[in-house]
């Protein structure tokens, strides 16, 4: 790291708030050549063309992942996941588990997601507090994929320290890290691979209305999908399916719960909840970062970035770009034409979208309208040691 440099994203107050630091950099240098040897791009319309610009892709994370990761044995290796992939591999993959996304498809489990929340509130209601991240925003998302992909309700824990693991590591690609924080993502990857490896016997056996036995349905028809790739695929949509989810669910609760107003206002309007959640997403986006790497010589922002640059799309910052939103350091949940990328944007827009906004609307509908005196509990509050991902480590409120 260089001294001085904007961009330091191992640093605990750039956890603790990344914003001003955000600010800074796209004020100073919006196109930004880090310390690290990353190019950081904090203008919303940079960040948009990196990510739709097919001059910047994912192909070239093979070497960085296997250098992060190692080589492992032919037998236990899996190959890259269709988030790291560029067409037509990403385009066969995605189009295999695509339909189990679609809006259609998540507004039928609409039913099924209200009852999850409601009986996770029932827990705690009488206890008059609670930790809203042990509490709801955890087990909800991660009831509802492991019920997507079939993992019986006995088995939610036994992954989910392996998740952690996982996403814990995600710093690390392109980053120097400590190496055990690196050693316990490859030990995650694994077991959760092994854990749907040793899933497959039975469902081929007896196919059951999952996501899984689709998954093998279509493996099994031919070369379309491999045993691999399917087991990629699983862990992708294990980890990605609930990750995003439980920090919009906390991190959009603290949001409101520091802005008084807003929080009024959506309780007296409980129909803004979609677009509240839109602007929960924008504020303080649960994915912050992803990155591309250039297949090409590209002209940005009066900068000459080389080929086989690693670039840094900061989606927090984008979505607090001026250029593009207006007063973006305000809270508005009836904030109107918000076409934020908290999702991502282009080929790689995120999978679970639709099913997050469901679930983040349902979770903090019901709480706000369950519990009318909801107010935090304890200051101050710890966030996780990730600059990919922003969420908290605990919520805890009273009501």
């Amino acid at each position: 790291m260089a001294e001085g440099d904007l961009f330091d994203p191992l640093s605990p107050a750039f956890h603790a708030d990344p914003y001003p630091f955000y600010r800074q950099l796209r004020e100073a240098d919006p196109v930004h050549l880090s310390g690290l040897g990353l190019w950081i791009l904090t203008r919303y319309e940079d960040c948009v063309t990196a990510l739709r610009d097919p001059r910047f892709g994912r192909d070239g994370f093979e070497a960085i992942l296997a250098a992060q990761y190692g080589e492992e044995s032919e037998t236990g290796r899996l190959p890259r996941s269709m988030l790291f992939r560029d067409p037509p591999d990403h385009t066969r993959l995605r189009a295999l588990v695509n339909r189990a996304f679609t809006p259609r498809v998540i507004e039928g489990l609409r039913g099924q997601i209200q009852g999850v929340v409601d009986r996770l509130l029932d827990r705690v209601e009488g206890h008059g507090g609670m930790d809203v991240i042990d509490d709801l925003a955890y087990p909800l998302p991660v009831t509802v994929i492991c019920d997507m992909l079939g993992v019986p309700a006995g088995d939610h824990e036994q992954i989910k320290a392996w998740s952690s693991d996982i996403i814990r590591s995600l710093d690390a690609i392109g980053i120097p890290s400590d190496p055990t924080i690196v050693e316990r993502g490859r030990v995650g990857r694994r077991g959760i691979a092994d854990y749907f490896r040793a899933l497959l016997p039975e469902r081929r056996r007896r196919p059951r209305a999952d996501l899984l036995s689709s998954l093998i349905a279509v493996e099994e028809q031919g070369d379309r999908l491999t045993e691999g790739e399917l087991l990629a695929t699983c862990v992708l949509l294990f980890i990605a399916g609930h990750e995003t989810t439980v920090n919009l669910i906390g991190n959009g609760l603290l949001a409101l719960l520091r802005h008084p107003g807003e929080l009024a206002r959506l309780r007296r309007e409980p129909a803004l909840i979609g677009s509240a959640v839109e602007e929960l997403l924008r504020y303080d986006s649960p994915v912050q970062r992803t990155a591309r790497i250039t297949n090409a010589e590209v002209e940005l922002g009066g900068k000459s970035i080389p080929k086989g640059a690693f670039v840094v799309t900061a989606i927090g910052a984008a979505n607090r770009d001026p250029a593009h939103f207006p007063d973006p350091d305000r809270l508005d949940v009836a904030r109107a034409d918000n076409r934020h990328i908290a999702f991502g944007f282009g080929i790689h827009f995120c999978l679970g979208a639709p099913l997050a906004r469901v679930e983040g609307q349902l979770a903090l509908g019901t709480l706000l309208q369950r519990m009318p005196q909801l107010r935090l509990a304890a200051q101050p509050l710890e966030w996780r040691e990730s600059s990919t991902l922003r969420g908290l480590k605990a919520l805890p409120v009273e009501f």
